[in-house]
């Protein structure tokens, strides 16, 4: 049994004639009677009677045709409902990311999202871009936001943003001598703040400055970053940090930033998704929301200094000094 035989039988039944069914449905009468009579055959009974007059319904008839009548309509329902899902869609979707993304990116996201798609509810997740990788891997996620995304069959990714991590330090005068950019060797010589190991920025600060011989002067091993930003506040030392994550510090004068060269650090932020799972259109729309917000950031000079930092301080080879 057919969708079409059940359409066919029903608008014959409706019109009381095949001809006039047939012009209806733009379908040759001959094919539009060799359906009902498979359809007939099908079910063993006799669902129309043809007469002089007409076509009269058989009792069977009238029973399937009912049954069709419900068919079509539950089907009409299913189209009304996908239209109303694409313009008003609802469920739930979820999004990982690293603190320091977070940081910048979850409060206008959600935001944005609540107010574009009100009935979807958005969990979004804080992690190590590790953690964040493997809650994608694992269905705990829908779409990940990571630094330096391993290139494997298993993500999609889209590139967001190449970020240029900054030396920060506190904003008072006897730091007025973070006034240009500074360089790895230097970089050992200053009590540094950072996360422990295996969190990502750590692993590449020390890959960098470790291929030229360098060895930071790690004095404080601390995995808030909330915490981190505060010590460095208070003058206990300094960190290594995307602008994106200490933009409201550095504009308060709370903080100061500098490039940090010889060597340069930057990394890659990417949206990623799994290719082991489908992609829903609230996965498409968060998506491109994300990649949208990231680029308004940029623009308003949240996520990037509106001037390069080497712009901005002028170079400088005086060390910087140690806080007491």
């Amino acid at each position: 049994m057919e969708l079409k035989q059940l359409k066919y039988l029903l608008s014959v039944s409706e019109l009381g004639s095949f001809s006039k069914a047939a012009v209806v449905l733009s379908v040759a009468q001959p094919v539009l009677s060799r359906h009902i009579r498979s359809l007939e055959e099908e079910l063993g009974v006799e669902l129309l009677h043809r007469t002089g007059r007409g076509i009269v319904v058989s009792d069977a008839g009238k029973v399937v045709v009912d049954h069709a009548r419900s068919i079509m309509a539950s089907i009409g329902a299913i189209s009304a409902d996908i239209d109303t899902l694409r313009s008003d869609p609802s469920g739930r979707i979820s999004i990982g990311m690293p603190p320091t993304a977070g940081s910048v990116l979850t409060a206008p996201l959600i935001e944005r999202f609540h107010e574009e798609y009100p009935r979807i509810r958005l969990k979004v997740q804080e992690g190590y871009s590790g953690h964040v990788l493997e809650w994608l891997s694992t269905g705990r996620i829908d779409v990940a936001i990571l630094y330096n995304a391993p290139k494997t069959s298993t993500l999609m990714t889209e590139p967001l943003i190449e970020e240029e991590l900054l030396l920060v330090g506190p904003g008072r005068e006897r730091c007025m001598a973070m006034n240009g950019p500074v360089s790895g060797e230097q970089l050992a010589e200053l009590p540094l703040i950072l996360p422990s190991h295996p969190h990502g920025l750590r692993v590449l600060v020390e890959s960098l400055l470790g291929a030229r011989k360098i060895y930071p002067n790690v004095e404080y091993e601390i995995d808030s970053l909330s915490a981190v930003v505060n010590m460095v506040e208070r003058g206990v030392g300094y960190t290594i940090l995307p602008y994106a994550s200490v933009n409201s510090k550095v504009e308060d004068g709370a903080l100061r930033v500098t490039s940090i060269i010889e060597p340069r650090m930057t990394r890659h932020l990417v949206l990623a998704t799994s290719t082991q799972r489908p992609v829903t259109n609230a996965t498409r729309m968060l998506a491109k929301m994300v990649t949208q917000l990231v680029r308004d950031l940029v623009r308003e000079g949240v996520w990037l200094p509106r001037v390069s930092t080497a712009d901005q301080y002028h170079a400088s080879t005086s060390s910087i000094p140690a806080i007491p």
